[in-house]
Protein backbone atom coordinates (compact mmCIF):
# COMPACT_ATOMS: atom_id res chain seq x y z
CA UNK A 1 0.00 0.00 0.00
CA UNK A 2 1.54 3.56 -0.93
CA UNK A 3 -0.87 5.47 1.09
CA UNK A 4 -2.69 3.92 4.23
CA UNK A 5 -5.90 5.50 5.41
CA UNK A 6 -6.33 8.57 7.81
CA UNK A 7 -7.85 6.94 10.68
CA UNK A 8 -7.72 9.22 13.13
CA UNK A 9 -11.67 9.53 12.58
CA UNK A 10 -12.31 6.74 14.69
CA UNK A 11 -10.97 8.32 18.16
CA UNK A 12 -13.70 11.19 17.34
CA UNK A 13 -15.81 10.92 20.69
CA UNK A 14 -19.42 10.99 18.72
CA UNK A 15 -18.59 8.36 16.07
CA UNK A 16 -18.99 5.45 18.58
CA UNK A 17 -22.30 5.73 19.71
CA UNK A 18 -23.50 6.50 16.43
CA UNK A 19 -21.89 3.62 14.54
CA UNK A 20 -22.86 1.17 17.31
CA UNK A 21 -26.64 2.15 16.84
CA UNK A 22 -26.41 2.17 13.19
CA UNK A 23 -24.75 -1.56 12.93
CA UNK A 24 -27.17 -2.92 15.85
CA UNK A 25 -29.81 -4.13 13.34
CA UNK A 26 -27.01 -5.65 10.77
CA UNK A 27 -26.04 -7.71 13.89
CA UNK A 28 -29.34 -8.95 14.82
CA UNK A 29 -30.12 -9.47 11.09
CA UNK A 30 -26.84 -11.55 10.53
CA UNK A 31 -28.02 -13.50 13.55
CA UNK A 32 -25.99 -12.02 16.52
CA UNK A 33 -27.60 -11.88 19.75
CA UNK A 34 -28.62 -8.33 20.61
CA UNK A 35 -27.85 -8.28 24.38
CA UNK A 36 -24.32 -9.92 24.25
CA UNK A 37 -23.94 -6.91 20.87
CA UNK A 38 -24.93 -4.50 23.73
CA UNK A 39 -22.81 -6.10 26.48
CA UNK A 40 -19.65 -5.92 23.57
CA UNK A 41 -19.90 -2.45 22.48
CA UNK A 42 -20.63 -0.63 26.02
CA UNK A 43 -17.55 -1.83 26.76
CA UNK A 44 -15.84 0.18 23.85
CA UNK A 45 -13.84 2.86 25.08
CA UNK A 46 -13.57 3.97 21.31
CA UNK A 47 -14.28 2.72 18.02
CA UNK A 48 -10.41 2.20 17.75
CA UNK A 49 -11.43 -1.09 20.26
CA UNK A 50 -13.52 -2.60 18.31
CA UNK A 51 -12.27 -4.77 15.88
CA UNK A 52 -10.09 -6.26 19.08
CA UNK A 53 -13.65 -6.23 20.99
CA UNK A 54 -15.27 -8.47 18.21
CA UNK A 55 -12.34 -10.94 17.49
CA UNK A 56 -12.17 -11.79 21.88
CA UNK A 57 -15.90 -12.55 21.41
CA UNK A 58 -15.22 -14.65 18.22
CA UNK A 59 -12.88 -16.65 20.37
CA UNK A 60 -15.03 -17.04 23.39
CA UNK A 61 -17.42 -18.87 20.97
CA UNK A 62 -14.51 -20.11 19.64
CA UNK A 63 -13.55 -21.98 23.09
CA UNK A 64 -17.30 -22.99 23.58
CA UNK A 65 -17.87 -24.55 20.13
CA UNK A 66 -14.58 -26.81 21.00
CA UNK A 67 -15.66 -27.70 24.43
CA UNK A 68 -19.08 -28.95 22.67
CA UNK A 69 -17.34 -30.87 20.06
CA UNK A 70 -15.11 -32.61 22.17
CA UNK A 71 -17.58 -33.85 24.19
CA UNK A 72 -19.85 -34.93 20.99
CA UNK A 73 -22.37 -32.04 21.30
CA UNK A 74 -22.64 -31.30 17.47
CA UNK A 75 -25.76 -29.04 17.70
CA UNK A 76 -24.13 -26.72 19.86
CA UNK A 77 -20.85 -27.25 18.31
CA UNK A 78 -21.84 -26.14 15.11
CA UNK A 79 -24.20 -22.74 16.26
CA UNK A 80 -21.29 -21.70 18.04
CA UNK A 81 -18.74 -22.06 15.47
CA UNK A 82 -20.84 -19.96 13.46
CA UNK A 83 -21.68 -17.75 15.99
CA UNK A 84 -17.74 -17.05 16.27
CA UNK A 85 -17.49 -17.18 12.81
CA UNK A 86 -20.26 -13.79 12.56
CA UNK A 87 -17.92 -12.50 15.39
CA UNK A 88 -14.97 -12.68 13.59
CA UNK A 89 -16.12 -11.57 10.46
CA UNK A 90 -17.76 -8.14 11.92
CA UNK A 91 -14.40 -7.27 13.59
CA UNK A 92 -13.65 -6.23 9.94
CA UNK A 93 -16.79 -3.80 9.39
CA UNK A 94 -13.85 -0.80 10.62
CA UNK A 95 -10.65 -0.74 8.47
CA UNK A 96 -8.24 -1.58 11.38
CA UNK A 97 -4.68 -0.62 10.97
CA UNK A 98 -3.59 -3.66 12.63
CA UNK A 99 -3.58 -5.64 8.81
CA UNK A 100 -2.00 -9.05 10.42
CA UNK A 101 -4.62 -8.86 13.08
CA UNK A 102 -7.16 -8.27 10.54
CA UNK A 103 -6.31 -11.27 8.12
CA UNK A 104 -6.23 -13.33 10.70
CA UNK A 105 -9.83 -12.54 11.74
CA UNK A 106 -10.79 -13.00 8.23
CA UNK A 107 -9.04 -16.47 8.14
CA UNK A 108 -10.38 -17.41 11.83
CA UNK A 109 -14.05 -16.49 10.46
CA UNK A 110 -13.46 -18.75 7.24
CA UNK A 111 -12.58 -21.53 9.71
CA UNK A 112 -15.05 -21.41 11.90
CA UNK A 113 -17.92 -21.40 8.96
CA UNK A 114 -16.45 -24.65 8.22
CA UNK A 115 -16.36 -26.20 11.32
CA UNK A 116 -20.02 -24.98 11.93
CA UNK A 117 -20.96 -26.54 8.64
CA UNK A 118 -19.27 -29.91 9.46
CA UNK A 119 -21.74 -29.68 12.31
CA UNK A 120 -24.62 -28.32 10.81
CA UNK A 121 -24.84 -29.22 7.14
CA UNK A 122 -22.02 -32.03 6.82
CA UNK A 123 -22.54 -32.15 2.72
CA UNK A 124 -21.79 -28.47 2.44
CA UNK A 125 -18.70 -28.48 -0.15
CA UNK A 126 -16.06 -25.66 -0.38
CA UNK A 127 -15.46 -24.58 -3.84
CA UNK A 128 -12.46 -22.01 -4.82
CA UNK A 129 -10.94 -20.74 -7.60
CA UNK A 130 -8.86 -17.72 -8.80
CA UNK A 131 -11.00 -15.02 -7.24
CA UNK A 132 -12.95 -17.00 -5.42
CA UNK A 133 -13.93 -19.07 -2.13
CA UNK A 134 -17.21 -20.29 -0.52
CA UNK A 135 -19.32 -22.92 0.45
CA UNK A 136 -21.62 -24.70 -1.65
CA UNK A 137 -25.20 -26.13 0.16
CA UNK A 138 -27.96 -28.34 -1.17
CA UNK A 139 -31.67 -28.58 0.23
CA UNK A 140 -32.32 -31.30 1.60
CA UNK A 141 -33.95 -33.93 -0.92
CA UNK A 142 -31.55 -34.69 -3.12
CA UNK A 143 -32.00 -34.28 -6.72
CA UNK A 144 -30.47 -31.29 -8.92
CA UNK A 145 -32.00 -28.01 -7.60
CA UNK A 146 -31.33 -24.51 -9.01
CA UNK A 147 -28.55 -22.56 -7.30
CA UNK A 148 -28.45 -18.94 -5.65
CA UNK A 149 -24.99 -17.16 -5.15
CA UNK A 150 -24.76 -14.42 -2.37
CA UNK A 151 -22.61 -11.85 -3.37
CA UNK A 152 -21.24 -9.91 -0.04
CA UNK A 153 -20.66 -6.29 -0.05
CA UNK A 154 -17.96 -3.82 0.70
CA UNK A 155 -16.81 -5.00 3.95
CA UNK A 156 -18.93 -8.18 3.98
CA UNK A 157 -18.27 -11.78 3.62
CA UNK A 158 -20.08 -15.33 3.17
CA UNK A 159 -19.83 -15.01 7.16
CA UNK A 160 -22.79 -12.39 7.57
CA UNK A 161 -25.84 -13.59 5.23
CA UNK A 162 -26.79 -17.14 6.82
CA UNK A 163 -30.43 -16.10 6.96
CA UNK A 164 -30.55 -15.50 3.00
CA UNK A 165 -28.59 -18.63 2.76
CA UNK A 166 -30.97 -20.62 4.93
CA UNK A 167 -34.42 -19.00 3.66
CA UNK A 168 -33.66 -19.99 0.09
CA UNK A 169 -32.08 -23.55 1.37
CA UNK A 170 -35.93 -23.85 3.06
CA UNK A 171 -37.30 -23.56 -0.46
CA UNK A 172 -34.89 -26.24 -2.03
CA UNK A 173 -32.92 -23.71 -3.80
CA UNK A 174 -28.92 -24.58 -3.79
CA UNK A 175 -26.85 -21.81 -1.99
CA UNK A 176 -23.31 -20.58 -3.21
CA UNK A 177 -22.21 -17.79 0.04
CA UNK A 178 -19.12 -16.68 -1.54
CA UNK A 179 -16.00 -14.19 -1.35
CA UNK A 180 -14.79 -12.25 -4.30
CA UNK A 181 -12.23 -10.10 -4.54
CA UNK A 182 -10.94 -7.58 -1.89
CA UNK A 183 -14.08 -9.59 0.45
CA UNK A 184 -13.57 -11.69 3.57
CA UNK A 185 -10.98 -14.13 3.34
CA UNK A 186 -9.79 -12.63 0.40
CA UNK A 187 -9.83 -8.97 1.88
CA UNK A 188 -6.21 -9.10 2.50
CA UNK A 189 -4.36 -10.52 -0.98
CA UNK A 190 -7.06 -9.18 -3.44
CA UNK A 191 -8.75 -5.49 -4.28
CA UNK A 192 -12.33 -4.69 -5.06
CA UNK A 193 -13.02 -5.83 -8.45
CA UNK A 194 -15.53 -3.68 -10.21
CA UNK A 195 -15.90 -6.16 -13.58
CA UNK A 196 -17.18 -8.66 -10.67
CA UNK A 197 -19.06 -10.40 -13.67
CA UNK A 198 -15.95 -11.80 -14.87
CA UNK A 199 -15.91 -13.39 -11.26
CA UNK A 200 -19.13 -14.95 -10.92
CA UNK A 201 -18.94 -16.28 -14.47
CA UNK A 202 -15.86 -18.02 -13.19
CA UNK A 203 -18.16 -19.33 -10.10
CA UNK A 204 -21.29 -20.47 -12.28
CA UNK A 205 -18.26 -22.43 -14.52
CA UNK A 206 -17.43 -24.40 -10.98
CA UNK A 207 -21.26 -25.25 -9.93
CA UNK A 208 -21.31 -26.64 -13.40
CA UNK A 209 -19.33 -29.37 -12.49
CA UNK A 210 -21.42 -29.89 -8.85
CA UNK A 211 -23.89 -33.07 -8.24
CA UNK A 212 -27.21 -32.11 -7.28
CA UNK A 213 -26.75 -28.43 -9.31
CA UNK A 214 -28.79 -27.54 -12.00
CA UNK A 215 -26.33 -24.81 -13.48
CA UNK A 216 -28.79 -23.95 -16.23
CA UNK A 217 -31.16 -22.31 -13.61
CA UNK A 218 -28.24 -19.40 -11.36
CA UNK A 219 -29.83 -16.58 -9.60
CA UNK A 220 -27.50 -14.10 -7.73
CA UNK A 221 -28.54 -12.53 -4.67
CA UNK A 222 -26.05 -8.84 -4.15
CA UNK A 223 -26.33 -7.40 -0.68
CA UNK A 224 -25.00 -3.45 -0.06
CA UNK A 225 -22.39 -3.17 -2.59
CA UNK A 226 -23.21 -6.80 -3.63
CA UNK A 227 -26.21 -5.00 -5.37
CA UNK A 228 -23.95 -3.36 -7.46
CA UNK A 229 -21.74 -7.31 -7.94
CA UNK A 230 -24.80 -8.28 -8.90
CA UNK A 231 -26.24 -6.24 -11.22
CA UNK A 232 -23.28 -5.57 -13.97
CA UNK A 233 -23.32 -9.49 -12.88
CA UNK A 234 -27.05 -9.58 -14.85
CA UNK A 235 -25.89 -7.34 -17.14
CA UNK A 236 -23.10 -9.32 -18.52
CA UNK A 237 -23.81 -13.07 -17.72
CA UNK A 238 -26.07 -14.43 -19.72
CA UNK A 239 -26.32 -17.84 -17.33
CA UNK A 240 -27.77 -16.09 -14.57
CA UNK A 241 -31.51 -16.17 -15.27
CA UNK A 242 -32.44 -13.74 -12.18
CA UNK A 243 -31.01 -11.17 -9.80
CA UNK A 244 -31.97 -9.48 -6.21
CA UNK A 245 -30.33 -6.51 -5.45
CA UNK A 246 -30.47 -5.24 -1.65
CA UNK A 247 -29.62 -2.07 -0.88
CA UNK A 248 -27.34 -1.59 -3.41
CA UNK A 249 -25.55 1.40 -4.25
CA UNK A 250 -27.17 2.69 -8.18
CA UNK A 251 -23.89 5.69 -7.95
CA UNK A 252 -21.05 6.65 -5.63
CA UNK A 253 -19.72 10.41 -4.82
CA UNK A 254 -16.40 9.93 -3.59
CA UNK A 255 -16.26 13.33 -2.37
CA UNK A 256 -19.53 12.65 -0.06
CA UNK A 257 -18.48 9.43 1.34
CA UNK A 258 -18.28 9.01 4.82
CA UNK A 259 -14.59 8.60 6.15
CA UNK A 260 -15.34 5.04 7.19
CA UNK A 261 -16.61 3.94 3.90
CA UNK A 262 -13.42 5.99 1.98
CA UNK A 263 -10.85 4.92 4.54
CA UNK A 264 -12.07 1.24 3.64
CA UNK A 265 -11.96 1.09 0.18
CA UNK A 266 -8.80 3.02 0.21
CA UNK A 267 -7.86 -0.06 2.50
CA UNK A 268 -8.83 -2.65 -0.03
CA UNK A 269 -7.80 -0.99 -2.79
CA UNK A 270 -4.39 -0.26 -2.02
CA UNK A 271 -4.12 3.80 -2.30
CA UNK A 272 -6.71 6.59 -1.96
CA UNK A 273 -6.25 6.97 -6.28
CA UNK A 274 -7.21 3.06 -6.83
CA UNK A 275 -10.54 3.94 -3.93
CA UNK A 276 -11.30 6.76 -6.22
CA UNK A 277 -11.00 5.29 -9.52
CA UNK A 278 -13.12 1.94 -8.06
CA UNK A 279 -15.80 4.45 -6.69
CA UNK A 280 -16.32 6.14 -10.45
CA UNK A 281 -16.61 2.88 -11.47
CA UNK A 282 -19.90 2.16 -9.66
CA UNK A 283 -22.68 3.86 -11.65
CA UNK A 284 -24.96 2.25 -13.08
CA UNK A 285 -26.91 4.69 -15.23
CA UNK A 286 -25.66 3.33 -18.54
CA UNK A 287 -25.53 -0.25 -17.32
CA UNK A 288 -28.88 -0.48 -16.15
CA UNK A 289 -30.95 -0.83 -19.77
CA UNK A 290 -28.96 -3.65 -20.39
CA UNK A 291 -30.07 -5.71 -17.13
CA UNK A 292 -32.98 -7.06 -18.92
CA UNK A 293 -34.02 -10.27 -17.24
CA UNK A 294 -36.02 -10.30 -14.18
CA UNK A 295 -34.78 -8.22 -11.40
CA UNK A 296 -35.90 -7.29 -8.31
CA UNK A 297 -34.56 -4.30 -6.07
CA UNK A 298 -35.36 -3.90 -2.33
CA UNK A 299 -35.05 -1.12 -0.78
CA UNK A 300 -34.87 0.51 3.18
CA UNK A 301 -36.77 3.60 3.04
CA UNK A 302 -34.50 4.38 6.12
CA UNK A 303 -31.26 3.79 4.32
CA UNK A 304 -29.51 6.81 3.92
CA UNK A 305 -25.74 6.66 3.29
CA UNK A 306 -23.54 10.57 2.24
CA UNK A 307 -22.37 9.79 -0.88
CA UNK A 308 -24.34 6.33 -1.81
CA UNK A 309 -27.26 6.88 -4.60
CA UNK A 310 -29.51 3.70 -4.07
CA UNK A 311 -30.34 1.30 -6.17
CA UNK A 312 -33.94 2.71 -6.97
CA UNK A 313 -33.19 4.26 -10.53
CA UNK A 314 -32.48 0.71 -11.51
CA UNK A 315 -35.85 -0.51 -10.61
CA UNK A 316 -37.24 2.23 -13.11
CA UNK A 317 -34.64 1.99 -15.69
CA UNK A 318 -34.09 -1.74 -15.97
CA UNK A 319 -36.76 -3.42 -17.93
CA UNK A 320 -38.03 -6.40 -15.97
CA UNK A 321 -37.22 -4.82 -12.74
CA UNK A 322 -39.38 -4.59 -9.47
CA UNK A 323 -39.29 -2.77 -6.32
CA UNK A 324 -39.71 -3.99 -3.07
CA UNK A 325 -39.36 -0.71 -0.81
CA UNK A 326 -39.55 -1.35 3.07
CA UNK A 327 -40.28 2.20 4.45
CA UNK A 328 -39.10 1.93 7.75
CA UNK A 329 -35.74 -0.35 6.39
CA UNK A 330 -32.51 0.51 7.14
CA UNK A 331 -29.25 -0.42 4.92
CA UNK A 332 -29.24 -4.03 4.66
CA UNK A 333 -33.10 -4.33 6.11
CA UNK A 334 -31.56 -5.86 9.26
CA UNK A 335 -34.42 -4.19 11.33
CA UNK A 336 -36.69 -5.68 8.97
CA UNK A 337 -36.29 -9.09 7.77
CA UNK A 338 -39.97 -10.18 7.82
CA UNK A 339 -40.73 -7.45 5.23
CA UNK A 340 -38.52 -8.55 2.59
CA UNK A 341 -36.66 -11.84 3.03
CA UNK A 342 -39.09 -14.22 2.92
CA UNK A 343 -40.74 -12.28 0.12
CA UNK A 344 -37.20 -12.14 -1.79
CA UNK A 345 -36.45 -15.71 -1.21
CA UNK A 346 -39.98 -16.30 -3.12
CA UNK A 347 -39.36 -14.46 -5.63
CA UNK A 348 -35.85 -16.21 -6.50
CA UNK A 349 -37.40 -19.63 -6.21
CA UNK A 350 -39.91 -18.48 -8.57
CA UNK A 351 -37.71 -17.50 -10.83
CA UNK A 352 -35.57 -20.10 -10.74
CA UNK A 353 -38.38 -22.60 -11.24
CA UNK A 354 -38.80 -24.81 -14.03
CA UNK A 355 -36.11 -25.99 -16.97
CA UNK A 356 -34.84 -23.22 -19.47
Amino acid sequence: MTNPPDLSFLDHPDLLPAFVGENRPRATGAGLDPHEYTRVTAALPSLTAWPEACRAAGRRHLATADRAAAQGHHRTAGEAYRTAARWFHFAGLLPDPDREAAALAATEADRAMGRALAHLDPSAERVEGASFAGWLRRPAGGGRSPVVVVVPGMDSGKEEFHAVAEALLARGTAVFAMDGPGQGVLAATSAPDPDYHHVVGRVIDALTARDGVDAGRVGVIGLSLGGYYAAVTAAHEPRVRATAVVSGPYRLDWDALVPFVTATLTQRCGSPEAARAFARRVDLSALAPAVTGPLLVVEGGEDRIPGVTNAEPLARHAPRAELLLVPHGNHLLGNALPDWLPATADWLTTQLAGGR
